[in-house]
């Protein structure tokens, strides 16, 4: 599975091919997270430079990754662009994680049912 086209969107700011190529390449490695038969996959990644301030956290980064309908938002502002998309990366995986965890558990409580209702009977 591949990660799904990043659509890409400036505010105040120029976007440079580096910037895309250092988001895409970070944001390959939440690819462990999908599974080969999600088909539903839609990115949207918007750079901006806040324009309030000139120095010290202008520069914002914010992804929304959508699988099969569920939204994973992540958001960052930090003193450079490749900083911004690290903390990003950090907070999707934080996220994925925790909803693949939550999927296990959910799966593993409904087998545990079936087996005490088959070794019990229902009750």
């Amino acid at each position: 599975m591949s990660f799904p086209m990043i659509q890409f969107k400036a505010t105040n700011t120029e976007l440079i091919g580096e910037l895309q190529d250092i988001l895409e390449q970070k944001l390959h490695s939440l690819t462990k997270y999908i599974a080969e038969d999600q088909t539903d996959l839609t990115c949207q990644a918007e750079f901006e430079k806040v324009t309030a301030q000139t120095s010290g956290k202008i520069y914002r980064i914010e992804v929304n990754l959508y699988i099969d309908g569920t939204l994973y938002r992540a958001e960052s502002t930090e003193t450079t662009f490749e900083e911004a998309i690290d903390e990003v990366r950090n907070e999707l995986d934080k996220e994925l994680r925790r909803s693949n965890k939550k999927k296990e558990t959910m799966l593993k409580r409904g087998g545990r049912r079936i087996k005490e209702m088959m070794r019990f009977g229902s009750q």
